[in-house]
């Protein structure tokens, strides 16, 4: 999967009173927050990120790279994504648009809608209405109906859409310039779109007050009102002949692989069952139950995309991850480097927040013997207050 981002920060800020995609928010301004939160996927290629042109002028060059191409948007939301489209190389499979004033948008939202689109077609990240709902269809403010707050979710960003279906949408729509965003368009053109439950925290900053809200998540995310979890996981597999050997969410080499009702890779269950733990949400046999056929052979790396969707509607962050596989053969140790970028990858954290290790069991019991492989897990968590 090769996917690439627009994202579109060309507004005027006219309910904020100044454009707002360059306030200050932390240490940095919004919207190069909500670019962090993609160039921290490796798997991302190319950001367009699309300005005013007062702000390309004055910003741009900071902000390119050679991963971010900055251009100038046009009139609407519409037309600056068009703009933005127009710069992403055809070989691209997922294109993910984003709403520069969404800073709080996490990796880990981003890479779930991404995957989600590239099975899907097309999906955005939502999260359940919390308030009642009132329809008023006057000018004098009568409520004209109350409609069931359980069928409605709040749409949010980066919303993603497999290369040809968002082309479609843009080109059979070319005087569309008033949709509030690309799932109206791709809907119209007659494609399904489908929801990934996010974030209360992904919300948009568009006045003064959201803007005070968001200082407050930045806050509690560098830790200033959050709560630390520990959480621990252990699992253990047969080796047995016949079977690929799975670790870490990497197929490795071996004339025996691990027994199980998925792929059997036990440091991604032992990992998943960890930050579960911390959040206090049982462990993974409970989400895949191991006597549902439905679900046999699974990946493993689909399990973790759900534990990580728990630990997102959660409002947590994963802090760092301890990792101690037990195995008398193979040899670990040349796969060390592999095995943590393929955990920052499947985690939304980078390398430097893993730590992975190996050791053998001196030829004692199951794995000394080379008949299993066991893996211990520790995840620190940090939780909202």
């Amino acid at each position: 999967m090769r996917s690439a981002a627009i994202i579109v920060a060309a507004g005027t800020g006219s309910r904020m009173g100044r454009p707002k995609q360059f306030l200050a928010l932390g240490d940095k301004t919004i919207v190069e927050t909500s670019l962090d939160a993609f160039l921290q996927l490796p798997e991302i290629e190319r950001v367009v990120l699309v300005l005013t042109a007062e702000s390309l002028k004055e910003h741009g060059p900071r902000l390119a790279s050679e991963r971010v191409k900055t251009i100038e948007g046009g009139e609407t939301r519409l037309d600056s994504v068009r703009a933005g489209f127009g710069e992403i190389p055809d070989e691209i499979d997922v294109v993910a648009v984003h709403d520069g004033a969404r800073p709080l948008v996490t990796p880990a939202i981003v890479r779930a809608v991404i995957e989600e689109a590239y099975e899907s077609g097309a999906a955005i990240p939502a999260v359940p209405v919390k308030d009642t709902l009132k329809k008023v269809t006057n000018k004098q403010l009568w409520i004209s109906s109350t409609p069931a707050r359980s069928s409605f979710w709040a749409a949010q960003t980066p919303q993603c859409y497999r290369r040809e279906i968002l082309e479609e949408a843009l080109q059979k729509f070319p005087e569309e310039r008033d949709a509030t965003d690309e799932s109206q368009l791709v809907e119209k053109a007659g494609h399904r779109v489908k929801i990934v439950p996010s974030s209360y925290e992904n919300f948009k900053v568009t006045t003064p007050e959201d803007l005070v809200m968001a200082e407050a998540v930045m806050e509690e995310r560098r830790g200033g009102r959050r709560r630390a979890a520990v959480g621990f996981g252990f699992d253990i597999h047969r080796l047995v002949e016949g079977r690929e050997l799975w670790l870490a969410g990497i197929k490795i080499a071996h004339h025996k692989g691990l027994l199980g009702h998925s792929d059997g890779d036990a440091v991604l269950h032992a990992a998943g069952d960890a930050i579960l733990g911390a959040l206090g949400a049982g462990e993974i046999g409970l989400m895949f139950p191991p006597d549902n056929p439905k679900i046999k052979n699974i990946p493993s790396a689909d399990i973790i995309a759900a534990v990580m969707a728990k630990l997102i509607t959660a409002g947590g962050v994963l802090s760092h991850l301890d990792i101690t596989l037990v195995a008398e053969e193979p040899r670990m140790s040349p796969h060390y480097e592999v095995f943590r970028q393929s955990l920052s990858r499947l985690f939304s954290v980078p390398p430097e927040r893993i730590n992975f290790k190996a050791k053998s069991h001196e030829g004692l019991e199951s794995v000394g013997e080379g008949r299993a492989i066991s893996c211990y897990a520790v995840a620190t968590l940090l939780l909202p207050a």
